[in-house]
């Protein structure tokens, strides 16, 4: 009988916005590569619930990102949880779409913060315990808005360039220290996400198979993490091939 390949067996992953959506897909794929993953979510009710459903090797960790000093107790907690850190997945995000002119500046603030300085604060924060290592891998969730100009959603689209110019300035710098620094960018994935999208822009990428399932994402992931040690993909743009920018 042959066996399922397990190649994430005695590593621990972190993956930040794990309770939905590509996290929660990201998470899933860790797991059924033989990863112990401490699921990361602001939504305690829904994160026990979800690791209660997913078995023992997936731990929850309830966090509200934004919150300072939660954030820096992301890595002692995961620590404390699961011994070591091999795999961070920095995922959370919010969407803020529409005419700039009618944004909430607030929206705007903390928008950037989750997608933007959370991120950065997240990877600062676990890259010495990979460089004492010697080993590690970090993906960060980016977008297709950071390789175009998408006009509907400027804010958005801004934290994203932002964030991956931030992951290929950091690979460069740790990569000596055998870790890798990878984005993932996809176009619309079927998460809550999009549903601040304009409704005919909906609508029409639903009518035409131009949408992303989250699991398509994760299947991706894998094959960033499972690429040998010596190879990084530093950033794969995913799109449904009826996308048409």
């Amino acid at each position: 009988m042959t066996q399922t390949p397990q190649p994430f067996a005695g590593q621990v992953a972190a993956v930040t916005g794990a309770a939905s959506g590509i996290g929660r897909a990201s998470a899933e794929a860790l797991l059924a590569g033989g990863a112990r993953v401490v699921l990361v979510d602001r939504n305690a009710q829904a994160l026990t619930a979800l690791c209660e459903q997913l078995g023992e090797a997936a731990m929850p960790l309830a966090l509200d990102l934004l919150d300072a000093a939660q954030c820096r107790s992301l890595l002692p907690r995961v620590l404390e949880l699961a011994g070591r850190l091999d795999i961070f997945h920095a995922n959370a995000g919010l969407y803020l779409g529409g005419d700039l002119v009618d944004a909430d500046t607030d929206a705007i603030d903390r928008m950037l913060n989750l997608n933007v300085n959370v991120v950065m604060k997240n990877v600062r924060d676990v890259l010495p315990h990979m460089i004492e290592r010697g080993c590690g891998d970090i993906i960060v969730t980016s977008s297709l808005a950071a390789h175009y100009p998408t006009p509907w959603e400027p804010v958005y689209a801004s934290s994203k360039w932002a964030i991956d110019c931030f992951v290929q300035t950091t690979r460069r710098q740790v990569f000596k220290h055998g870790i890798r620094v990878g984005a993932i960018s996809p176009g619309p994935v079927v998460t809550a996400l999009i549903a601040d999208w304009p409704a005919e822009k909906l609508a029409e990428a639903r009518a035409t198979g131009s949408l992303i399932e989250p699991t398509e994402v994760a299947e991706v992931i894998t094959f960033m993490l499972t690429r040998p040690r010596g190879m990084t993909i530093r950033d794969v743009v995913m799109l449904p091939t009826n996308f048409d920018l």
